[in-house]
């Protein structure tokens, strides 16, 4: 049987690294990308900019 990931919320002191350049991650650059259906977004390191990942929304109609 499959064990459940448990969820926590860190507290203020602890901050997320860029896996590229190793800094904190303070600020996001977000970059908006219109496709065939529904919006992607693009999330890329403030300090670096390179990219730590793509996000999709979808329509109202797709769920």
């Amino acid at each position: 049987m499959a064990r459940l990931i448990e969820v926590q919320e860190p507290d203020n002191s602890t901050e997320p690294i860029c896996p590229h350049c190793e800094r904190p991650v303070r600020e996001l650059h977000l970059h908006r990308i219109r496709a065939f259906l529904g919006v992607r977004f693009l999330y890329a390191c403030g300090h670096c900019r390179k990219v730590l990942g793509i996000s999709h929304r979808k329509g109202f109609w797709m769920g």
